[in-house]
């Protein structure tokens, strides 16, 4: 397990040297200059401005629903339009957030100037006091909307508008959620996602998530080891907490993880335990995860800084969008860290990760697929979006890469604040 770690990273990160950073590298990881390269990182442009000589004014941001389906329309001065389909389980309770607080912002300004805007939108209305999944989702929303019309004027993917692109096919794992099941039915119900993908990679949930108890009691001790039995050396199988430990018992539970040589530790503790993070990280080999929870830049800043994650798992809208998850990446790759960005919600979730993937460099070896969804039609003429050998390949169409069926947004209608 002493080089579990190294192995791990190597397998899916670049190295910190080929991500162009603003001024001299660092390698001072004293209390002092720890975070200079990683500052760098953050601080770069990330929407590829050469692509738009002329300026793109946003003339109108509407959040459009229709039957429990949410998407923001945005369209410019000049005709061109995006749509991004929300957070369908989060918008509910959200949208007099996206509809008062976050579109008005947007209307009138510039989408060549999409980073300021991100940072912009969290002081109008003093936004910034709602920090959270209550702000980021919203924004994630709009700004995914605009990269799609913006790479509709470029005739580009979302993906060539935030960086060059490294990943045409992605490498899948499939994930359950089998809490409250014993580990042998745990077992039987992986395997079956596992084979109907032909995914080279799994994960598995461990513990009772936060401070849940364990249902069946001694379920997590009994699962790891079958977990590597069941799969063999050759194949690679994570597991997710969901921060159901402190820092006393994540070390605990892995040390048995080490000892069955899983290949990662995700979430062991819970998200704002920061000093548990650091304590399990220094006490354990195998590489840590963060959660899909954390909403924090300067959080994520304090745990690759202080060696606390080995993977960076940002959710691209819990997040606040692609701009701000590539920020993230970038920092992480100064440290030889990967991400593999965290999907959440419904509809075209899995579609945006892909773009945003595409574009990243230190992308992690594997990444979560949770099905084709049926919940939005749409047409992808580049990409059966379905697993082939557990490869999924990467759409070539302009925006999203996909376009939403005309009737089924017709029979939207726009949200009043």
């Amino acid at each position: 397990m002493k080089n579990k770690r190294r192995n791990f990273l190597k397998a899916g990160a670049i190295s910190a040297a080929s991500i162009p950073l603003m001024g001299a590298f660092s390698n001072d990881q004293t209390s002092d200059g720890r975070y200079t390269a990683i500052d760098e990182a953050c601080q770069l442009p990330v929407l590829r401005r050469d692509f738009f000589p002329d300026p793109v004014i946003i003339e109108s941001c509407e959040l459009l629903h229709y039957n429990g389906n949410y998407m923001v329309h945005v369209r410019s001065k000049d005709g061109a339009e995006g749509y991004c389909v929300g957070h369908n389980i989060r918008m509910p309770h959200l949208y007099p957030i996206q509809t008062m607080l976050v579109n008005p912002y947007f209307i009138g300004k510039d989408a060549r100037n999409l980073d300021e805007l991100i940072e912009g939108v969290t002081m109008f209305k003093n936004n910034y006091k709602y920090q959270g999944y209550t702000l980021w989702i919203p924004i994630a929303t709009v700004e995914m909307a605009i990269l799609d019309m913006l790479g509709r004027i470029a005739k580009k993917s979302m993906g060539e508008l935030i960086g060059e692109i490294h990943n045409k096919e992605i490498a899948i794992y499939r994930a359950n959620n089998n809490r409250g099941r014993s580990a042998e039915e745990s077992i039987e119900r992986i395997k079956k996602q596992q084979e109907e993908t032909g995914a080279k990679a799994i994960k598995f949930k461990i513990g009772g998530r936060r401070n849940i108890p364990e249902s069946p009691e001694g379920r997590t001790e009994k699962l790891i080891p079958l977990m590597r039995k069941n799969f063999g050396e050759g194949f690679t199988i994570y597991a997710d907490c969901n921060g159901s430990y402190e820092a006393p018992e994540a070390i605990r539970i892995g040390k048995i993880l080490e000892a069955n040589n899983i290949d990662l530790f995700e979430q062991p503790v819970p998200t704002d335990y920061y000093e548990d993070w650091k304590q399990t990280a220094d006490a354990l080999n195998i590489p840590i995860a963060s959660g899909g929870g954390e909403v924090s830049i300067r959080n994520f800043r304090w745990l690759i800084g202080n060696e606390a994650v080995q993977m960076v798992q940002q959710d691209i809208f819990y997040f606040g969008g692609m701009i701000r998850s590539m920020k993230v990446a970038r920092m992480a790759a100064t440290k030889g860290y990967v991400c593999t960005p965290h999907i959440s919600g419904t509809g075209l979730g899995y579609i945006y990760m892909m773009q945003f993937v595409s574009a990243i460099p230190n992308a992690g070896p594997y990444h979560e697929f949770k099905g084709l969804s049926t919940e939005v039609p749409f047409e992808c003429k580049t990409s059966s979006l379905i697993p082939e050998d557990g490869i999924l390949h990467l759409p070539k169409g302009i925006g999203s890469g996909v376009e939403i069926d005309p009737e089924f947004i017709a029979k939207h209608k726009a949200v009043s604040s």
